[in-house]
């Protein structure tokens, strides 16, 4: 008996149907996903653009600089980043997804020893 006898099957719900079988992969995407990674950075251009026709080349210049200094705020280590203030900038605070309401991978649910978290971001344990 070799090592290949004893694999377990790839969980299809997790890894998808692609994963059953080691060699076959999907090829072709669906046609919204290409649509959907670009969708934010779209709408981010043709408001710049719509803003810059407006109100001339200051008021996109202003709002990105006020975007990039709002994202370089830190956080404890132990506390969820939610940068509320970008949201608001970026008009997704009005918007419901799918992390709203079923929770994002980057929030546990437990919190650690805050003290110790703290430690080791800062190297000292």
């Amino acid at each position: 008996m070799s090592a290949k006898d004893f694999e377990l099957p790839a969980d299809s719900l997790i890894h998808g149907l692609a994963a059953r079988s080691k060699g076959a992969q999907l090829l072709t995407p669906h046609p919204l996903e290409p649509i959907e990674k670009t969708h934010w950075s779209r709408l981010e251009q043709q408001d710049m653009a719509m803003l810059r026709k407006i109100q001339g080349l200051h008021a996109p210049l202003k709002l990105q600089m006020e975007r990039r200094s709002v994202m370089k705020v830190g956080h404890l280590p132990f506390l969820p980043r939610h940068n509320v203030a970008h949201d608001v900038l970026t008009g997704r605070d009005e918007l419901i997804g799918f992390e709203d309401y079923l929770g994002h991978p980057r929030d546990p649910e437990i919190m650690g020893q805050p003290h110790a978290m703290v430690e080791k971001q800062l190297g000292i344990l």
